[in-house]
């Protein structure tokens, strides 16, 4: 079901898109009823946006990479966050976004519940035992967890980072930790593009974020901001 995790940046062994993520969505209808049995829980923390546009990554990932396992890939990506949804919302944001954040006990409480999630959502559908422990195994430390397990395990952690280079992560994100969008993209580049485990997925990360400093204008704000007159 899991491919061994080569050395990393792991090099692709399909086609690599790196095109605007809003020209290829998610495809086939497949998964429309885990989508329905999660719906309350994509309200929380805008996961109705960053969960779609995740899966959209996750599945230009899987065509880049078709050794890996794309179906416990992208259910696992639908899955993820999804424990933002049972936990204090009033401390998603005081919590898990400020600080030190990636050690903040929210986040771990969120990869548990998305876990439980996922065993209350996934065996009803049809899914075997060994499936939903698979997904269980990637959602349980996909933030807080430092190395990733397999290349499934990789390709989810890159595509729920992909999504924060695109003009709508962007938009959402660069709001959860208080930063305005040109240090927010300067954070980006800085501390995002090294923890990319796939040459798949820093091209794209570098080619979005090249688009989303062009589209909102990032250097002139910065400048105005700064009293700096660019060249």
């Amino acid at each position: 079901m899991t491919q061994p995790l080569p050395p990393t940046p792991v090099p692709p062994s399909g086609p690599v898109d790196t095109s605007p993520i809003s020209l290829t969505p998610a495809a086939g209808l497949d998964l429309d009823p885990v989508w329905r049995g999660v719906v309350p829980e994509t309200r929380a923390r805008s996961n109705d946006i960053h969960l779609p546009i995740s899966l959209a990554y996750a599945e230009r990932l899987c065509r880049a990479y078709p050794e890996a396992d794309a179906e416990l890939v992208r259910v696992a990506i639908l899955l993820h966050d999804t424990g933002w949804g049972r936990v204090d919302e009033s401390r998603i944001i005081s919590e898990g976004f400020s600080g030190d954040w990636r050690k903040a006990e929210i986040r771990f409480e969120h990869e548990r519940q998305g876990c439980i999630i996922a065993r209350e959502v996934l065996p009803p559908l049809g899914y075997s035992e060994e499936f939903v422990a698979a997904v269980c195994a990637i959602v349980d430390g996909h933030d807080t967890r430092k190395e990733a397990y397999s290349l499934e395990d990789a390709l989810v952690r890159d595509a729920d980072r992909l999504w924060r280079f695109d003009h709508a992560g962007i938009a959402l994100a660069s709001g959860w930790f208080g930063l305005d969008p040109a240090t927010y993209c300067d954070r980006l580049a800085r501390e995002i593009v090294p923890e990319l485990l796939t040459e798949a997925a820093i091209a794209m990360a570098t080619a979005d974020l090249t688009r989303s400093n062009r589209l909102l204008k990032t250097d002139v704000l910065r400048d105005a901001e700064t009293g700096a007159v660019a060249p």
